[in-house]
């Protein structure tokens, strides 16, 4: 009987689909930080280097989301930790707990901020 779990039956990403899968992702948290930097919500300052994506919160904390390109995967380092996450199910998946990757850097970004936000993709 086949699997119906949605991680089994997802194909891994072409290279090309994993940088612009990627891509998106940290181009919509940039996206979200000028919004709140325009709305006054909060100044996280935001360095993009490549794959490189370092948010600086108020407070100089910092969380950095990284590409690794060999593993097909998205790293996100925080106070809190290190999370790996892949592709599955058209989400990037915590390779742990299965965590989604917006909702881990929603509930760090909201610790180190001290006030909740929500990131989105």
């Amino acid at each position: 009987m086949p699997s119906e779990d949605p991680q089994v039956l997802d194909q891994p990403l072409s290279d090309a689909e994993y940088h612009a899968s990627t891509s998106a992702v940290l181009a919509a948290v940039e996206a979200q930080l000028d919004r709140w930097l325009e709305d006054d919500v909060v100044d996280i300052d935001a360095q993009r280097t490549g794959g490189l994506l370092e948010l600086v919160f108020p407070d100089r904390s910092r969380i950095v989301i990284n590409t690794q390109p060999p593993l097909h995967e998205l790293w996100l380092a925080s106070r809190e930790g290190g999370f790996h996450y892949r592709h599955a199910a058209g989400r990037w998946v915590d390779t742990r707990d299965g965590s989604e990757f917006f909702e881990v850097l929603s509930r760090e970004a909201s610790r180190q901020a001290g006030l909740a936000l929500r990131f989105s993709a």
